[in-house]
């Protein structure tokens, strides 16, 4: 529903000056002033602004899951949309709606997980809103930032041609990792400012997919070398344990809520990043975009088949 969705909506959307990145992206940037309008000491500065909802029985379970995971968990995948975008985290707004029962003990545990994280990239919580109903909780973040020092990432850039490189290993993130991944802020931020990307965003919804939505975004394909995907150990067991003929490659490709970064860089560009030992988060070149429209997979033999962007939609 939500790819249909936000191609009905761009369409019907007005133009306005101060949206220089509207919907279709991890978040949108916004210049909210002109140079004429500050003093002459202070620049204007473009904003970076995404927010995400997340609900009980889909992103989490009220009863079996921690509550301070889950309110970290909600601030998370903000600040790794900020990540996509190789912007510098500055503040959050939260919205929550809590079950009537237990809500002040509930909005307290949720605080207890997101000021830890808040705290460690310097995100200050700027307000937001509190409500009560006889529905399950439902938590609404908005977070902001402002540009990093190389530029704003987007997923329009990919040019055939190009490397497509991971961060960490995928797969499996329903073992816990969905709930205790570490956005890839200062990775962006180094990187960004490193080497010359052209594209980027966050794998939330599956790589498969994501890749997908990046090659839409650049009007491209993509080709994945499905030996070179990085599998989590979780990916593994978790196949294990459902026993339902499921893959660990599969679950790497398909399962999403990994929230790693995935890039698009020119080929000589790619091998300095791999060559660089000083990055603390271990780079994977699992592919490369090509001019042909479309999702491929290419097996060690050589093999190419098309690859069906499976993963999580809305």
């Amino acid at each position: 529903m939500e790819s249909e969705f936000l191609g009905w909506l761009r369409t019907r959307l007005p133009a306005s000056p101060w949206l220089r990145l509207g919907p279709g992206d991890d978040a949108a940037v916004l210049r909210l002033g002109e140079a004429r309008e500050a003093p002459a000491d202070v620049a204007p500065a473009d904003v970076i602004v995404t927010t995400d909802l997340l609900t009980h029985g889909v992103d989490f379970r009220v009863g079996s899951d921690d509550p301070r995971r889950i309110g970290r968990k909600a601030l998370a995948v903000n600040l790794s949309d900020l990540a996509a975008m190789a912007a510098i985290p500055r503040a959050a707004l939260f919205s929550v709606a809590l079950p009537r029962h237990g809500a002040l003990e509930l909005a307290q545990a949720l605080y207890e997980g997101i000021l830890p994280l808040a705290e460690q990239f310097q995100v200050a919580i700027a307000g937001g809103d509190t409500n009560t109903w006889d529905g399950g909780l439902v938590i609404c973040v908005t977070a902001m930032g402002v540009t990093g020092p190389g530029g704003v990432l987007k997923r329009s850039g990919a040019l055939p041609g190009d490397d497509i490189l991971v961060t960490g290993p995928l797969g499996g993130s329903i073992l816990g990792h969905q709930f205790d991944f570490q956005p890839r802020v200062q990775e962006a931020l180094q990187l960004m400012q490193r080497y010359e990307l052209h594209a980027g965003l966050d794998c939330s919804d599956g790589l498969a997919r994501d890749i997908a939505r990046l090659c839409e975004a650049s009007g491209c394909g993509a080709e994945i070398d499905l030996a070179r995907v990085p599998i989590a150990d979780d990916a593994k067991m978790l196949s294990r344990q459902q026993a339902n003929g499921v893959t660990p490659l599969e679950h790497a490709l398909h399962d999403g809520e990994d929230f790693e970064l995935i890039l698009a860089v020119a080929p000589e560009e790619a091998t300095r990043m791999l060559a660089d030992r000083s990055l603390t988060t271990p780079l994977a070149r699992i592919g490369r975009f090509v001019a042909e429209p479309g999702l491929w997979q290419v097996a060690a033999s050589g093999q190419r088949k098309p690859l069906s962007p499976k993963g999580w939609e809305h």
